[in-house]
């Protein structure tokens, strides 16, 4: 008999996790040895109530519904931010569901802390002797795992930031009054998309004018001082900065951070920007916005990246693979082998390498003086913005695929 497949996505959406999920689809429903391929509804916390569809009914028989999904932002599975507490019960119950669905090739999308999620349920399998393939996809738009050139998800990202920094630039630029805009772009510890604003900058564009990550420590004073002096040279100042800006102690800047935390520990962060702003006022006297992207950075479906999609798309191909062939306790990644021209191999690497690690921004990235990025950096992320997605559109907006099965009142699908 076939074992089937079992899909679940994790963590923050990006706006190409969904072609990552489309591309370990696309494979299981074509192989010759995987059954039927069932999603979790919400993740690890929606396999535990057994919460589950099978994707084989809803794309066996309209396989253009796959290119609709490629192209979808957010999770189409939902997601969860869920933490296993290794007891036994727990434990129990995951695999009573599973065996349930004859399951034999378990696939979980997601971040670092998802990737913990993998190494944990393959560690159990082999010591219990379950027979169960267990195969990470990353994804996150914060570019911090480890083990990957670059994270599915960030190009899409860092190519909204990077939109969202010129418009700007290009809206400040009509007025000759002095003024100063600080951006603040999601990054707890690693400080990439932040970065990827300096794309925005043209020859006729300086904009960004100064750029702050977590890597390095943040000076209040010092930040003053670097407006003062752009300031001095042109009308509009912009200024982009990371949510997870610290000062030397270690003591993040935004003004209501760390109050609360998630079940991994992370702090919830906010606030930044608006601190920042209220010391221009005071210090400086011109006029001052503060401008958060928020979760619109996550899920921009309208302006993603056809290399993400592409690499994304071909991470979920990857993985199923590499579940079908036997392979368990893993994770697809990819090397990038040139930059010009762009290409990269694509591979699976131990989930260890990645669970629960984090990659920060390299030092030579940052320039001296802590406000900007180096052309080191600029190299590593022009490749991953390039492209158009050829997102479908209805009506004069975007036409993503039907999510209505999110709703635990509808059961069509359903087992």
């Amino acid at each position: 008999m076939k074992m089937n497949m079992i899909i679940g996505q994790s963590g923050g959406p990006t706006s190409v996790i969904n072609s990552s999920l489309a591309g370990a689809i696309e494979y299981a429903i074509n192989s010759k040895v995987i059954g039927n391929v069932y999603g979790m509804i919400n993740g690890i916390e929606g396999l535990l109530e057994d919460n589950i569809i099978c994707l084989s009914d809803m794309f066996s028989q309209m396989p253009q519904e796959i290119h609709r999904l490629k192209h979808s932002p957010a999770m189409f599975l939902g997601s969860c931010r869920y933490k296993l507490s290794h007891t036994e019960e727990e434990y129990d119950r995951l695999f009573e569901i599973l065996n349930k669905y004859h399951i034999g090739y378990f696939v979980y999308i997601g971040g670092n802390d998802s990737m913990d999620t993998v190494e944990k349920l393959s560690r159990y399998t082999k010591e219990k002797n379950i027979d169960i393939k267990i195969v990470g996809i990353p994804k996150t738009i914060d570019n911090d795992l480890v083990g990957i050139d670059h994270s599915p998800g960030f190009g899409s990202a860092a190519k909204y930031i990077a939109t969202c920094v010129r418009e700007v630039a290009y809206d400040t630029s009509i007025y000759s009054i002095k003024s100063v805009h600080i951006i603040e772009a999601m990054g707890r510890n690693a400080g990439w998309l932040t970065a990827a604003s300096v794309l925005a900058r043209a020859e006729y564009m300086p904009a960004p004018h100064l750029i702050y990550l977590p890597e390095v420590p943040f000076s209040v004073e010092q930040f003053v001082c670097d407006v003062k002096k752009k300031l001095e040279e042109y009308n509009s100042v912009i200024v982009v900065v990371s949510e997870g800006i610290r000062d030397k102690n270690g003591e993040y800047i935004s003004a209501n951070s760390a109050t609360s935390a998630d079940q991994f520990g992370h702090a919830r962060l906010s606030g930044a920007a608006a601190y920042l702003k209220t010391v221009v006022e005071e210090q400086i006297g011109c006029k001052v916005r503060a401008l958060e992207p928020s979760v619109l950075q996550r899920s921009a479906g309208h302006i993603i990246s056809q290399t993400d999609v592409n690499e994304a798309f071909n991470l979920g191909t990857v993985a199923a693979r590499a579940a079908e062939e036997g392979k368990t306790g893993v994770f697809a990644t990819l090397t990038r082998t040139s930059n010009k021209p762009y290409t990269v191999q694509y591979g699976i690497e131990d989930v260890k390498v990645v669970a629960n690690q984090e990659k920060t921004v390299p030092r030579d990235f940052i320039n001296e003086e802590g406000n900007d990025v180096t052309d080191k950096m600029i190299t590593y992320l022009r490749p991953l913005i390039r492209g158009v997605a050829q997102t479908p559109f209805r009506n004069g907006l975007p036409d993503y695929i039907d999510i209505r099965h999110l709703d635990v009142r509808k059961q069509k699908y359903r087992n």
